[in-house]
């Protein structure tokens, strides 16, 4: 492992796209403590500490800090997030979209990409519009007219404009998905005051605590168990032999070969828990920034709140927490089976095999080999959406043992899945270059 990484710094490629991308991550930590102008730090740190159990929680912990302290990045990536559900939406609805999607090549994907960027600079505009509207009572701004919101609201704009840039940035030279490796820093910059929170578990006003020990031990143990289920999952696959007969390439003949399809559980690695995460919290996060006491109000709103936030807050009733939990689920299955078909097209791999002299044993080519795939495929994905959905709703039914938030389930799930998807890149471009992989010692 350390030798693979020592020989990844000696290469200069990926040496630079490493320090490339450290160096906008760092940007990226960096921006999470300018606040906007006009803000009143001390009014902001008390109005943000009252309301630290409500949804702005999990904000905070997705943009690293930046939403508690209001600074330019106080958005985080959110609203590209919701915009490219939306954009995927209206892919399965509007034909010319689908065949964008589909069919367009790279011009269509640079398309889809310029559509969801104007999404997003929109979603942008009406959360920073409702920021400064539901804080400007609180009096968090040290002036409540026009000129200072509109100051506050380009200032979030920016902020998250330039983080869309530093994603690109980051997937095109870089190494890792962008957006990923930007929700990846901001929950790992959490980590050491979850730490010491687990600390006090031990140690209560300066006392040694037995009972907090054990929870401490509980809450080690059960990360340790997490982080290896995940791992085993995102590592696991099921292999579908393929054999091909013997052909004539050129002037010679080419034997017989027997290879295998790789279905992986989690094809669609940590995105449909990003986005289901994001689906679920935006209505909340809405919600509270244009109607700021919400909480202590009732109706159709409070109830869609409640239902929101049941991942975040432990302050709504159990039948809250339950459709929510449910809810998410659903939405992490589908999300998983909608990201993998996008990536695993089971009838043009079955075309792609039959054009190659190719089968798989005992199913005849052509449709019953797309058909075949499917059905593989679909109980694949289910078993990894269901595994996936089931630990990031686990923390919502141990609250009560005062679990951290940075170590609840989606994050472990999105901090894990990263780093194995940044260490199979990492590990291919050093294959390439004939150094050993992760896996040998």
């Amino acid at each position: 492992m350390f030798n693979t990484i020592k020989n990844a710094l000696k290469t200069p490629e990926i040496r630079k796209k490493i320090l490339f991308t450290l160096l906008l991550l760092v940007i990226f930590r960096l921006g999470c403590y300018i606040t906007i102008p006009g803000v009143d730090i001390v009014t902001l740190e008390s109005t943000m500490s009252a309301s630290s159990n409500s949804v702005t929680g999990m904000i905070n912990m997705i943009s690293g800090g930046a939403f508690s302290r209001l600074s330019i990045f106080a958005m985080s990536i959110t609203p590209y997030i919701t915009a490219s559900i939306v954009i995927q939406l209206l892919g399965m609805i509007i034909p010319s979209l689908e065949r964008l999607t589909k069919e367009g090549g790279e011009e269509g994907r640079k398309k889809i990409d310029r559509y969801t960027k104007i999404i997003t600079v929109v979603l942008a505009l009406v959360e920073g519009l409702g920021i400064y509207l539901s804080y400007r009572s609180s009096g968090i701004f040290v002036d409540s007219g026009a000129l200072t919101g509109a100051v506050v609201v380009i200032s979030l704009m920016a902020g998250t404009s330039l983080l869309m840039w530093l994603g690109d940035k980051i997937t095109s030279v870089g190494i890792g998905n962008g957006i990923s490796m930007l929700i990846f820093a901001g929950i790992v910059s959490s980590l050491p005051s979850a730490v010491l929170g687990i600390g006090s578990l031990i140690f209560v006003d300066g006392a040694f605590s037995t009972i907090g020990l054990l929870k401490a031990i509980g809450i080690v143990i059960g990360v340790l168990i997490l982080v290896t289920g995940i791992v085993f999952v995102q590592l696991a696959e099921r292999r579908i032999p393929v054999q091909y007969s013997k052909k004539v390439v050129g002037r010679r003949m080419v034997g017989a070969q027997n290879t295998h399809i790789p279905i992986k559980p989690a094809m669609a690695s940590v995105m449909p828990i990003i986005f289901a995460s994001s689906f679920m919290t935006f209505p909340a996060m809405i919600i509270q920034l244009f109607i700021s006491d919400i909480e202590n109000q009732a109706g159709f709103w409070r109830v869609i709140y409640n239902l929101s936030i049941a991942s975040s807050s432990s302050n709504v009733g159990w039948q809250y927490t339950i459709i929510n939990a449910i809810i998410y689920l659903l939405l992490i299955v589908g999300f998983t089976y909608f990201y993998t078909y996008a990536t695993f097209n089971p009838a043009e791999v079955a075309s792609n095999i039959k054009q190659n002299g190719g089968f798989i044993p005992g199913i005849r080519a052509g449709k019953p080999t797309s058909d075949y795939l499917s059905s593989v495929l679909s109980k694949v994905v289910l078993f990894g959406g269901i595994f996936l959905a089931v630990i990031a709703i686990l923390p919502m039914l141990i609250r009560f043992i005062g679990l951290s938030t940075a170590f609840a389930g989606t994050s472990i799930l999105i901090v894990v899945g990263v780093a194995i998807e940044l260490s199979q890149q990492l590990q291919s471009q050093l294959v390439m270059r004939h150094y050993k992989g992760f896996l040998e010692n």
